[in-house]
């Protein structure tokens, strides 16, 4: 972020309050020793007030500004890894040469173009998850301080010193020039008109804040999918529970997520060394004693489920793409690596089938 943003600004506001800070407990100490009685005490009073608002003030200026810059350098780092990926499609499309004008080179360039989309749309929602909890510390940090009712001493407008700053506005405009930036290098000619809806073995799918609609996946609900009200419980990574309908959703998610990290290989089937999206959550049920379809969009087999009763073992299949609902709002799936993240409905433009559960 350039030296006169708004980090840089809140810097200065609170060094400047800080210096006022400092020149108003000089003054109220000359002005107990020159003045004496009710009134004086109740000026003093009300001085001191001022003085602790121009402190509190000032501390929270330093806090927003950590907030602003951190989130400032995340922008900073997702841009950092699109421009690699981008970089990754082009030498794939150079390298490839004239055999782009055949069916095979066309089919090759296909499928690298939506295994990088993927992977930048996964940049994108870890950095827009990360601008959230900015968001959410910013929020906190805004609410309006204890001041004086009546007109405010010099401290409390010392802040006009720098720069005015809103300081939601401005992880606002972080977030909008990050999302800007990516949508211009997503629109390089390299990518046009290379996205078909469909997909063979699945594309790398990727985490995005849940839609509307899209379930909790906590495995209380019951309902459709005939969960009998029983179930499995089992860990997941962040040390909550969740319930499976059965012991087989329950050891498929185990399966799955023991695959954690494993790298993203387009028409992969080998656990440990790389996984597609339907080689994962094929292996997961093998593991579970059930063999379901190869193929993504063929694994919206046994019973559909409604995205308010999810449970874990589920399977979120689209047209090109499928992942395995994990529990408390939360799915496992091949992205590069094989990782965790919130349950969804949408995927790279794909049409989403709906939820599965194999295992009754």
């Amino acid at each position: 972020m350039p030296a006169d943003g708004p980090a840089d600004a809140l810097r200065m506001s609170s060094a400047a309050i800080d210096s006022v800070h400092s020149l108003g407990r000089a003054g109220i100490s000359d002005l107990g020793g020159a003045w004496a009685g009710d009134a004086a005490d109740a000026a003093v009073a009300k001085a001191q007030q001022a003085q602790g608002s121009a402190v509190a003030i000032a501390d929270r200026g330093t806090a927003i500004a950590d907030v602003v810059h951190q989130a400032s350098e995340d922008v900073k780092a997702g841009m950092v890894e699109l421009e690699g990926i981008l970089q990754s499609f082009i030498s794939i499309a150079v390298a490839a040469g004239p055999a782009l004008a055949t069916p095979p080179g066309q089919l090759m360039i296909i499928a690298a173009a939506l295994d990088h989309l993927s992977r930048a749309l996964a940049v994108v929602a870890k950095v827009r998850g990360q601008l959230s909890a900015h968001t959410a510390a910013m929020t906190g940090l805004v609410a309006p301080s204890d001041t004086p009712d009546q007109a405010r001493p010099a401290a409390t407008h010392a802040a006009g010193v720098g720069p005015s700053v809103d300081p939601v506005g401005a992880l606002h405009d972080v977030g909008s020039k990050f999302g800007s930036a990516f949508g211009q290098s997503a629109g390089q000619p390299s990518f046009a008109g290379l996205m078909p809806s469909g997909g063979g073995g699945g594309s790398p799918g990727r985490s995005a804040p849940p839609t509307s609609g899209s379930s909790t996946g906590s495995g209380s609900s019951s309902g459709s999918g005939k969960f009998d009200g029983k179930g499995v419980e089992i860990t997941l990574p962040d040390g909550s529970t969740a319930t499976a309908p059965n012991e087989e959703a329950a050891t498929a998610v185990r399966a799955a997520l023991s695959q954690q990290g494993v790298p993203y290989v387009w028409g992969g089937t080998s656990p440990g060394q790389g996984l597609d999206c339907s080689g994962l959550t094929q292996y997961a049920y093998h593991e579970a004693g059930l063999d379901i379809p190869r193929l993504a969009q063929d694994q919206s087999v046994g019973t559909p489920v409604a995205a308010g009763n999810v449970m874990p073992g589920d399977l979120a299949v689209w047209d090109g793409h499928v992942a395995m609902v994990i529990g408390n709002g939360q799915l496992v799936e091949a992205g590069d690596p094989v990782e965790v993240g919130p349950i969804r409905t949408s995927n790279s433009g794909m049409a989403f089938h709906g939820f599965f559960r194999p295992s009754v």
